[in-house]
């Protein structure tokens, strides 16, 4: 097969992940170039949900809608 194809996984937005950190560990690691990125903590959003601070510098949660989301 060609690589002019696209895979599947590459074509992925993080808003289309399933809401489990192991997916999220796995996208942005893909994401990463390979390099492994991982949880560094967690603590709570005011709102109550669950903050991932992750290796790459960036905080991660999931939205009411389910999906994953950067808090900026």
């Amino acid at each position: 097969m060609s690589q002019a194809f696209v895979k599947e996984e590459d074509g992925q937005w993080l808003h289309d992940l399933p809401p489990t950190l192991p997916a999220l560990i796995n996208y942005l690691t893909r994401d990463n170039n390979g390099v492994r990125v991982y949880e560094a903590k967690t603590s709570f959003r005011k709102d109550g949900k669950e903050l991932h601070h992750m290796s790459n510098g960036l905080n991660y949660f999931v939205n009411d809608e389910g999906q994953w989301t950067i808090e900026w």
